[in-house]
């Protein structure tokens, strides 16, 4: 049993939401602006939310931002009707952990759900072998961060798994379907296009040029490998 917060203007979808998640046996709060749903993940212990874009107040890649500032892990699902992949990897630099497009499949979600929600606690004797260097920057992946010359940028946990098997495989190409498998699991295939956004991502916050990435590389028809010489 989860407790989660659902940050979400549409009270239609927000009832029909929490219904579900309720006969799931989860606790669910809902917050209908984006302040009200800052304020109900610092009430009490939260372990998922599940976060709209489109809010009357501060949008939900502010809300986002402001949770990951705070120092809050908890995994961050955005629910939009924006669908370009900008808007995608934005949420995802701004430390969201998967990003669903409106409308969705309610199973869909609920698999999203579940498979994030797995998420173990890493116990501290994985913290040093959770922490390496690319380039000039340190990843954490105990603590989702990327710590760079210029200051810290978050890490969603599907970025952080990414890193992990990458990291795992340096020098290696890690098939696309590899990465689904191990991450969201068997039973969620998301589009390729998942894993090619957390890549987008990953790139803008570790690469010096994005564009021309030297330690995040596309292996061609396989997926993606990982070198730090």
């Amino acid at each position: 049993m989860a407790h989660i917060v659902i940050v979400e203007d549409e009270p239609d979808l927000a009832a029909g939401l929490r219904d579900n998640l309720e006969f799931e046996k989860h606790t669910v709060v809902h917050a209908a602006t984006g302040q009200e749903g800052v304020e109900a993940v610092s009430k009490q212990e939260t372990d998922l939310v599940l976060l709209d874009i489109m809010l009357p107040d501060i949008d939900g890649f502010e809300v986002c931002r402001r949770l990951r500032a705070s120092g809050y892990t908890m995994p961050i699902i955005i629910l939009s009707a924006k669908g370009q992949e900008l808007d995608k990897v934005r949420g995802l630099e701004l430390g969201a952990d998967d990003y669903v497009t409106k409308p969705f499949g309610l199973r869909e979600l609920l698999a999203r759900i579940n498979a994030a929600l797995r998420r173990a606690d890493r116990p501290e004797t994985e913290t040093l072998r959770s922490q390496f260097t690319i380039g000039e920057r340190r990843i954490d992946l105990v603590r989702q961060k990327v710590e760079t010359p210029d200051g810290e940028l978050p890490l969603g946990y599907y970025e952080s798994e990414i890193l992990r098997i990458l990291h795992e495989h340096v020098g290696e190409a890690v098939p696309r379907n590899e990465l689904l498998t191990r991450i969201w699991g068997t039973a969620v295939f998301p589009a390729d296009r998942t894993v090619d956004n957390h890549i987008v991502s990953l790139r803008r916050k570790i690469e010096p040029n994005p564009k021309e990435p030297r330690f995040i590389l596309t292996a061609h028809a396989v997926g993606y490998k990982l070198v730090l010489s």
